[in-house]
């Protein structure tokens, strides 16, 4: 497999990158390389235990910093002490996410949780972070995104899935949301001429334990693919490529997006991906970007 690989990252020294869920899966394997390539790196995670436990296999220039996205006070405090002692930033890595099995359940702030921790959660991380990535040297805001998207639709009737929730519907939902959000980020960004530039990528089929959960419940094709899982899916290494070279290639541009270039954007080397049109269409963004103003206290932009 030839492409894009993360031998190809610039050099990180002098850069703070702040990386979401960074104890696990992506967010480790996207902590460790930017660490290697001398970025200080912020292991923004729930678990401080299993953050240390990170660091330490990480090594480098690391530091653990507790962040529960389910909980916007725990948003606002983390992102307070931050930025008290990192008042510029340069990269921020929209990377935790989770994938619930059984009932529906809710963030500390009454939210579906899926929608509270993968796309609010967030929103609210980068705007009480946006002035300090202003000051940062080429900074870059990178969103999630999942191929479980281009299946989903946001019903603005019932965001939380009152009416009707299934786990993996809404975990589909909440990555189409994050999706809208990094577009929509890249827009308002470019509108006002900042240096933070906003973009996006998705990791395809790859070895986490959310992959079997997003897929397992769609359906007779997304059991058959929760049942096949190693043979269909790529290692975590390869699955990171795409979020790393959002977060890095000097040559991307805001608003781009990246995933696999295999069968259906499942694995392979990193190409840029393709959106849904409900994920591009701009109106669907301003009116989720409002939504989100609302439900977080959170305003920028």
């Amino acid at each position: 497999m030839t492409g894009w690989t993360a031998d190809r990252i610039p050099d990180q020294h002098g850069r703070i990158a702040v990386v979401t869920g960074a104890n696990s899966g992506l967010g480790l394997v996207t902590a460790t390389e930017l660490a290697r390539h001398g970025a200080h790196v912020v292991l923004a995670v729930r678990n401080t235990a299993a953050g240390q436990e990170a660091a330490r296999r990480i090594g480098g220039d690391v530091e653990v910093r507790e962040l529960d996205l389910a909980s916007l006070a725990s948003v606002r405090t983390f992102a307070a002490k931050l930025v008290a002692d990192h008042p510029v930033i340069d990269l921020l890595v929209n990377n935790a996410g989770l994938v619930l099995l059984g009932p529906r359940r809710t963030t500390a702030d009454g939210f579906e949780l899926h929608l509270g921790t993968n796309l609010l959660g967030h929103f609210a991380l980068t705007g009480l972070l946006l002035d300090a990535l202003a000051a940062g040297r080429g900074p870059r805001v990178v969103s999630l995104s999942s191929i479980t998207h281009k299946n989903a639709h946001l019903d603005f009737d019932d965001l939380m899935s009152e009416r009707d929730y299934r786990p993996a519907p809404a975990y589909g939902r909440s990555k189409l949301a994050t999706t809208i959000f990094g577009l929509e980020l890249d827009r308002r960004l470019r509108a006002i001429g900042s240096p933070v530039i906003s973009t996006l990528a998705h990791p395809g089929l790859t070895r986490t334990n959310l992959t079997p959960r997003a897929w397992e419940h769609r359906g007779r094709l997304g059991k058959a693919v929760a049942r096949l899982g190693l043979l269909a899916t790529q290692s975590v290494e390869q699955g990171t490529l795409p979020q790393l070279r959002a977060a890095t290639d000097p040559g991307v541009r805001g608003g781009q997006f990246f995933g696999p270039a295999g069968l259906f954007e499942t694995r392979g080397r990193v190409t840029e991906a393709k959106l849904s049109r409900e994920a591009a269409d701009p109106a669907v963004g301003r009116r989720l970007w409002a939504s989100s103003e609302e439900l977080t206290g959170v305003s920028y932009l």
